[in-house]
């Protein structure tokens, strides 16, 4: 694991702190053409070999670097302008998953020792029921009770805002459970109150507020539960 942290380390020197803007306009304009293209790869190979820090690893920090170089490509040649964010994800994705297996290979273990464990399922399963399915849940429960104000300023804020905010607030709150901090949630809460506290006061509306606290009880409440079951089940498989 500390192998993978390093090489993820090395991943986001090269690809964020030491890779000026100037470079990735370059790249997307001359692509393959472009110098920073390779000099990029070239940087990518000598951080991955540095931090792993043996003369064993050299051929895996090259492996690293041309598959990095690779992916890029794919990226740079398919991504349209209406589709850098997704084809950023998929970049990233990729390349962590380029280093979990260069780690897993230097390491001679097979897949199942990274994720194959039965601690991985449950905690996957628990992040991801916090997602979407519940964004749909929640929707669901209180859509009887949805105000007509809530339906006439949905052009006032961020197109689904509503539901990337829910989905945050939901992992942020498994993540203070399993990290034993308890107290966070209650300042999560707090701070998501007084923020929407100007929105509700300006409204006007008790059916509004009534809709909005429901919503976010609800959704802590879920987080709670289902971090707290995700707690139990990993401490009874430890």
């Amino acid at each position: 694991m500390i192998l993978f942290i390093k090489l993820l380390l090395a991943h986001l020197l090269g690809d964020f702190i030491w890779q000026p803007n100037s470079w990735v306009a370059h790249k997307e304009i001359k692509k393959h053409k472009s110098k920073y293209f390779y000099i990029h790869i070239l940087l990518h190979g000598i951080l991955a070999a540095i931090v792993a820090g043996e003369i064993s690893f050299i051929p895996y920090a090259v492996l690293i670097a041309v598959t990095h170089g690779i992916i890029d490509l794919i990226k740079l040649n398919f991504q349209k302008e209406n589709t850098k964010r997704t084809w950023f994800v998929i970049d990233q994705l990729a390349h962590v998953l380029v280093l979990v297996a260069v780690v897993l290979l230097y390491q001679n273990k097979n897949i199942a020792y990274f994720w194959l464990e039965n601690d991985f399922w449950v905690l996957i399963t628990g992040v991801l029921l916090l997602t979407k399915p519940t964004s749909i849940f929640i929707k669901t429960i209180i859509s009887i009770w949805s105000p007509e104000n809530e339906n006439n300023h949905k052009d006032d804020s961020l197109a689904h805002a509503g539901k990337y905010i829910g989905i945050l607030e939901r992992l942020f709150v498994i993540c203070f459970i399993l990290t034993g901090h308890f107290e966070a949630i209650g300042f999560l809460l707090a701070a998501k109150s007084i923020f929407r506290f100007g929105d509700l006061k300006e409204a006007k509306d008790r059916k509004l507020t009534e809709y909005v606290m429901i919503g976010t009880l609800i959704s802590f409440g879920i987080a709670i539960i289902v971090g707290l079951i995700v707690q139990a089940l990993l401490l009874q498989l430890s």
